[in-house]
C-alpha cells in the first residue's frame, strides 16, 4: 500500500494474529511449491508425448476437474451504499430507541398522590429520566475564560437515547475536559444546561487512573476475554489499588451530582462498565430511588470474572440496582452465573435474589433507528454520496466493515480472511471489494495500541 510503512518490529503483534500471518506465509509457500511441481509435471508429460502444453494460468484454480473451467456467473448488482460517512456520527449509530424499554421497565407505577400532584401542576406528566454515563453527549471546547462551544459527540450511546421520547431526560456525565477554575465550571454548567446536560468535573489525575487506568486497562480487556494485564504500561499508574481507589472515587463523584439533581419519582439510568459502583452509591443516598444499570459490552463467564481482584465488590454494587440490563441473553446468563458462583446467591428466572430482595436481570437487544436512516436517504448530500459510491464500485459486490480502531475489533483478522477468500475463490477477484472504515477512539489508552495496530494492518495489507 503506497505511503504505508511497517516498522519491521513484529514483537508487538498479538499471538493469534502472528499465528494467522504464519499460516498465510505457509499457504503461499505450499501454493508456490505446488505450482512448480505442476509445471514440471506438465513439461515432462509434453516432452513424453511430443505435445507441449502451457502451464495453467495463475488466475485459474490449480486442481481442475475439467480441462476448461466454466465461465464465472455474472456479478451480482451492488448492494445499497452505506449511510453518509461525511457525518462523523452517522456510521457509529449502533443503537436505537429499543433502549427505552429498559428505562420503561423500571419506571415506578404512579400512585394517586403522584397523579394528583401532576394534575395540580406540581410535577410534569412526563416521567423524568436521569441518564448517567461516563461522557456527555456533547464535547466542550473552551473559547475564553467564560465562553464554551459545544459539539455533538459521536457514539453509540448518544444515538441510542435519541429515541427516548416518553421521558423528560437529563444527561449527567463528564464533559471530556479538565476545568480546574470555578469561573470556567460555572460557564460550562450554564452552557450545558441549555442542552439538558449536567457536568461532572473530574481532574486529570482521576481521569487518568479511573478512565485510562481501571476502566480501560482492567475492565475493558477482561470483559472482552483478554484477561488482566501482565504488566502495567501506564506511565504514572503502577498499582491496581490506586486505579481501583480512583474508580470508586469517580463513581462517588457521579453519585453526588445525581443526588443533587434528583427529584422524587425520577428514574436513574446508569450506563456501562465505567459506573459499576454507582447503583450502590445511589441506594446509600436513597433506598427508594429507582435505579437501572445497563452494560454496553460483553459480560464474561464466571471463570473469567473471578480473576478480577475486586470481583465480589463490583457484583454486589451492581446488584444494588433495581434492574440490570445486557445486550444479549448470554451476557445476562453470565452475570447471574457469576453472582451465584462467586457470591453464593440464588439465581431465579427473573434475576438474582439476595436476602429477600430481587434484582431483575434481563436482555434488551438494541438495533438501529431505521426511520432515521430512511429520512437521511432523502437528503441531497446523501443522494450525491450514493451516486459517488455507485460509480466507484460499479459491477462489484461491496463488503462493508465499520469498526473502532481497536485490537478487540479484529480488523487485521478480517483482512486476512478476505485475502484467504480471494485465494480460494479466484473467480471473485476484481468482482468484490472490502471497504473497511476504522474510527479512532480512546487514543490515550495503551490497550487500544493505535500506532501498533496501524502497523499490523499495514503489514497485513
Amino acid at each position: 500500500m503506497p505511503g504505508n510503512q511497517y516498522n519491521g518490529n513484529s514483537s508487538h503483534i498479538p499471538g493469534r494474529l502472528e499465528r494467522l500471518l504464519r499460516e498465510r506465509e505457509l499457504r503461499k509457500s505450499i501454493k508456490a511449491s505446488s505450482a512448480t511441481a505442476n509445471s514440471n509435471d506438465v513439461t515432462a508429460d509434453a516432452n513424453h508425448h511430443g505435445n507441449r502444453r502451457p502451464p495453467p494460468s495463475p488466475e485459474q484454480p490449480q486442481c481442475e476437474v475439467f480441462p476448461q473451467a466454466p465461465a464465472p456467473p455474472p456479478p451480482p448488482p451492488p448492494p445499497p451504499p452505506p449511510p453518509d460517512h461525511h457525518n462523523p456520527s452517522s456510521f457509529i449509530d449502533h443503537y436505537v430507541d429499543d433502549s427505552a424499554a429498559a428505562a420503561a421497565s423500571i419506571r415506578p407505577h404512579s400512585d394517586d398522590k403522584t397523579e394528583a400532584a401532576a394534575a395540580a401542576g406540581h410535577r410534569p406528566l412526563r416521567q423524568r429520566l436521569l441518564v448517567v454515563a461516563n461522557r456527555l453527549p456533547v464535547s466542550a471546547v473552551r473559547r475564553g475564560e467564560n465562553s464554551w462551544s459545544l459539539e455533538i459527540s459521536a457514539g453509540g450511546l448518544v444515538s441510542a437515547l435519541l429515541g427516548v421520547k416518553e421521558f423528560e431526560a437529563r444527561w449527567i456525565g463528564w464533559a471530556g475536559v479538565n476545568v480546574p477554575d470555578e469561573v470556567g465550571q460555572k460557564a460550562l454548567t450554564k452552557a450545558l444546561a441549555e442542552k439538558r446536560c449536567i457536568p461532572v468535573f473530574l481532574d486529570e489525575e482521576i481521569v487518568h487512573q479511573y478512565y485510562n487506568g481501571y476502566c480501560n486497562n482492567i475492565l475493558w480487556p477482561l470483559f472482552h476475554y483478554l484477561g488482566l494485564p501482565q504488566e502495567d504500561r501506564l506511565a504514572t499508574t503502577r498499582s491496581f489499588q490506586s486505579q481501583f481507589a480512583a474508580y470508586k472515587k469517580a463513581n462517588q463523584m457521579f453519585a453526588d451530582v445525581v443526588n443533587k439533581h434528583y427529584e422524587e419519582g425520577d428514574v436513574v439510568w446508569c450506563h456501562d462498565y465505567h459506573l459499576m459502583f454507582l447503583p450502590k452509591c445511589l441506594k446509600e443516598y436513597n433506598s427508594n430511588m429507582k435505579v437501572g444499570w445497563f452494560l454496553h459490552t460483553p459480560f464474561p463467564s464466571s471463570e473469567i470474572h473471578r480473576t478480577l481482584p475486586s470481583r465480589s465488590e463490583l457484583l454486589r454494587s451492581v446488584l444494588a440496582a433495581d434492574l440490570v440490563g445486557f445486550h444479549t441473553y448470554d451476557y445476562a446468563r453470565h452475570f447471574v452465573s457469576a453472582c451465584t458462583r462467586i457470591l453464593g446467591l440464588e439465581g431465579t428466572p427473573e434475576g438474582v435474589e439476595d436476602q429477600g430482595r430481587l434484582t431483575r436481570v434481563a436482555a434488551f437487544p438494541i438495533g438501529i433507528d431505521s426511520d432515521r436512516f430512511i429520512r437521511a436517504l432523502e437528503l441531497p448530500q446523501v443522494q450525491e454520496h450514493i451516486k459517488e459510491l455507485k460509480e466507484r464500485f460499479a459491477g462489484r459486490k461491496v463488503m462493508l466493515g465499520v469498526d473502532r480502531l481497536d485490537m478487540i475489533k479484529g480488523i487485521p483478522q478480517k483482512i486476512l480472511a478476505f485475502e484467504k477468500f480471494l485465494e480460494e475463490n479466484a473467480q471473485w477477484r476484481d468482482k468484490v471489494v472490502l471497504l473497511q472504515i476504522a474510527v479512532p477512539t480512546r487514543t490515550d489508552v495503551p490497550e487500544c495500541m493505535i500506532p501498533d495496530l496501524l502497523d499490523v494492518v499495514f503489514l497485513v495489507v
